[in-house]
């Protein structure tokens, strides 16, 4: 099974990916967390991306689409959630090519919904661990010690991205370049609304009761 999450930014995208990873198994892609991974070890491609991701712009096609079929090329037989893949029509053509070549395909979107007001909101409240990588919230998920890791005593940041100007930057590219992915998806009969401000329990409960109901596939 295939499943890819669709969403602004700070819509719960990553944290969904991660409960279907730990819940039922699935392998967890995230292009976010490859890149911030390359940009710590300051990779060539590293430093490409940082480039991008401090501007709010959107990574290359040809760079982001290398980096997932080197990914499937491995993994294309086991159940895989993609969070933050693919953000463009280019990505979802070769997402659909690679998978069709190999009897597969995307079996659910899903486009988790959320007002500008409230994407701001939570990502400007957003900490990240600088050593682990761990992520805090200082709206819903306050670490215990003010700007340290629970889980490494680590400094907490404030991502570059995470920063009010940029994340306007970024809805205004969520806009203008993926939301066209949700008609392509739609046409495919494949795509699902779910209310993100309904909090991450309703919101995994409806893609749970999606996928559940699937069949013998999953």
């Amino acid at each position: 099974m295939k499943i890819i999450l669709f969403g602004p930014p700070g819509s719960g995208k990553g944290t969904q990916a991660e409960l279907l990873k730990e819940k039922e198994g699935f392998l967890h892609f995230s292009t976010g967390d490859f890149f911030r991974q390359e940009i710590a070890k300051e990779t060539s491609l590293g430093k490409k991306v940082q480039y991008y991701l401090e501007k709010g712009l959107l990574v290359p096609d040809e760079i982001v689409i290398e980096i997932v079929e080197n990914f499937l090329k491995e993994n294309y037989n086991k159940k895989i959630v993609f969070d933050g893949y693919p953000r463009t029509l280019p990505q979802a053509f070769s997402l659909d090519q690679f998978l069709l070549q190999r009897n597969e395909k995307i079996n659910f979107c899903f486009l988790i919904e959320l007002s500008e007001e409230e994407i701001i909101k939570r990502l400007t409240s957003r900490r990240v661990c600088k050593n682990c990588g761990a992520i805090y919230n200082l709206n819903f998920k306050k670490p215990k010690i003010e700007g340290l890791c629970d889980l490494c005593n680590s400094e907490l940041i404030q991502r570059d991205d995470d920063k009010e100007e940029v994340i306007k930057e970024r809805i205004n590219i969520y806009y203008k370049d993926t939301l066209p992915l949700i008609d392509y998806y739609e046409k495919k009969n494949n795509l699902y609304r779910i209310k993100g401000d309904l909090g991450k329990d309703y919101v995994y409960s409806e893609i749970i009761k999606k996928i559940k109901n699937y069949g013998n596939l999953y």
